[in-house]
């Protein structure tokens, strides 16, 4: 064990942060998202939910601090009439983390999976929220 490090990312997920560089993107994916197919790394996270390792994660990464939407959320599809609470509990957990306010990119769905792609891994998740899914853009740190 270490002092300071949030027990819930393992070990494979603290290697993981520390080889992404400035720009690298991650995913939280949702239990819904084809992570697995999606992912050329990945990261399973099983049992745990995407609001605590979103938390967990950014005591440790910087959100990139040279774009102004350094992180990303599906979009809901046009029609679905799901509600996103989800989305304020990232949003307030970014503001107090990194004092962003106003943080998101809104990605629709085939164009967020294409992005999910080419990102530097995916983290799968137990979370049962729907549209849940968040991209992350590591900064500097300063």
């Amino acid at each position: 064990m270490l002092i300071g490090i949030p027990k819930l990312l393992s070990p494979d997920l603290l290697k993981l942060l520390m080889e992404m560089g400035h720009g690298d993107e991650i995913v939280l994916a949702d239990s819904n998202f084809p992570a697995a197919s999606h992912a050329e790394r990945l990261i399973r996270c099983d049992g745990h939910e995407i609001p605590a390792l979103l938390e967990a994660i950014l005591q440790l990464m910087p959100l990139d601090q040279y774009v102004d939407k350094p992180a990303a959320l599906m979009q809901v599809v046009p029609g679905d009439t799901v509600a996103t609470p989800v989305w304020e509990v990232y949003g307030r957990i970014i503001g107090e983390r990194a004092g962003l306010e106003a943080p998101f990119d809104m990605v629709e769905r085939f164009d967020f999976y294409d992005r999910a792609r080419k990102a530097y891994a995916i983290i799968a998740t137990s979370e049962t929220e729907r549209y849940a899914n968040i991209i992350l853009k590591k900064g500097c740190v300063l």
